[in-house]
């Protein structure tokens, strides 16, 4: 199982171009001493290391989250805005239908009722 190949490069070859990655300062001088793409090693770096990996899994899944709640409270937001413009839109039409039928004289189409 430990030496199982993975497309071109064995597992554990990718394995140890990982770990070689940990310890060395300059990772284009290593990909070069190997033979091997430098992205390719952080593909495979990605991929075996589980700490990495779990993070970014992590993070993105949290980010991803956090992105759907700002969405849906940015609609929520939207809906709440245009209900507001809507009444007071109404409310302005009924103030000046009001403020009208005071002016003109005539019965308000509201009764008050006194008690």
């Amino acid at each position: 199982m430990g030496n199982k190949k993975v497309g071109r490069y064995p597992l554990e070859f990718r394995r140890m171009v990982v770990e070689r990655m940990k310890q060395s300062n300059n990772l284009t001088a290593l990909s070069r001493e190997l033979g091997i793409d430098r992205k390719l090693m952080y593909i495979w770096r990605e991929q075996l290391d589980p700490v990495k990996r779990a993070a970014k899994e992590s993070a993105t899944t949290r980010e991803e989250q956090l992105e759907r709640r700002v969405r849906q409270l940015e609609r929520t937001l939207a809906d709440k805005t245009m209900e507001l413009d809507f009444f007071k839109g109404a409310l302005q039409k009924v103030e000046a239908r009001r403020r009208q039928r005071q002016n003109s004289g005539g019965k308000t189409s509201t009764t008050t009722s006194e008690e």
